[in-house]
C-alpha cells in the first residue's frame, strides 16, 4: 500500500526532467494501425484482462478464464448493468465504477482506488481480473493505462504501448488528458496520489 501512495519517480534515474507526451501525439500513437486485436477479452498484462459487455456476461467464459475479480467501468442502470447479483454463484468479486464515456466526465477519481483494487486482487492466489466497459477500448483501457502507471511505474507511453500489443484501444480526449495529468504528476513527482 506505501508503494501505491508514494510511486516510483519515473525518469529520475535517467538524468532528465521527464517530458509527458502532448495529446496530439498520445492521439498519433493510438492510431497505429496494425492487424485487429479487438475481441471480446484480452489478457494485457499478467493475469489482468481487458474486454467488452459481451466478455462480462459470458459467465462461462470467466469461469474458463479463471477470472476472480471485475472491474466494471460502465456499471449502473443504463450501461452494463451487472452488478454482485448478476455474478451471485461464482467465485467473484465484484467492483463497479459507474463511469460515462464522456471527455468531460471525471474518471481521474478512480484511478488511486482501482489501481488498488487490482493490485490488491492480482496479489491474491491466483487472482485474475477482468476490467470491462461497454467496448473495452476508452473508459476500461483508461483504468488499465491508470493501474499500470500507478502499480507497474510505467510511463503513460510505456502503458499504452504494453496494452496496444494485446488489444486495440481508444481513450476518448478527456481521458487522455487525465492521463496526461497523472503521467505529469508521476514523472515529475510534483504531486501525491
Amino acid at each position: 500500500m506505501e508503494s501505491l501512495q508514494k510511486p516510483k519517480i519515473q525518469g529520475a534515474s535517467r538524468g532528465t526532467l521527464y517530458q509527458p507526451p502532448t495529446l496530439a501525439s498520445l492521439q498519433r500513437l493510438l492510431w497505429v494501425r496494425r492487424p485487429s486485436t479487438l475481441n471480446h477479452i484480452n489478457e494485457v498484462w499478467p493475469n489482468l484482462f481487458l474486454g467488452d459487455a459481451y466478455a462480462a456476461r459470458d459467465k462461462n467464459r470467466l469461469v474458463q478464464l479463471g477470472i476472480t475479480h471485475i472491474v466494471n467501468v460502465a456499471a449502473g442502470k443504463f450501461q452494463v448493468d451487472t452488478g454482485a447479483k448478476f455474478y451471485r454463484g461464482l467465485p467473484l468479486e465484484y467492483y463497479g465504477i459507474e463511469a460515462d464515456d464522456n471527455p468531460f466526465f471525471d474518471l481521474s477519481v478512480y484511478f488511486l482506488p482501482a489501481a488498488q483494487h487490482i493490485r490488491t486482487a492480482l496479489s491474491s492466489p491466483r487472482g485474475r481480473v477482468l476490467v470491462h466497459c461497454a467496448m473495452g477500448v476508452s473508459r476500461s483501457a483508461t483504468i488499465v493505462l491508470a493501474f499500470l502507471m500507478i502499480c507497474e511505474n510505467m510511463t503513460l507511453v510505456e502503458a499504452i504501448q504494453t496494452v496496444q500489443a494485446h488489444r486495440d484501444i481508444c481513450p476518448n480526449s478527456g481521458f487522455l488528458r487525465q492521463l496526461q495529468v497523472l503521467d505529469n504528476r508521476l514523472g515529475r513527482g510534483t504531486g501525491r496520489l
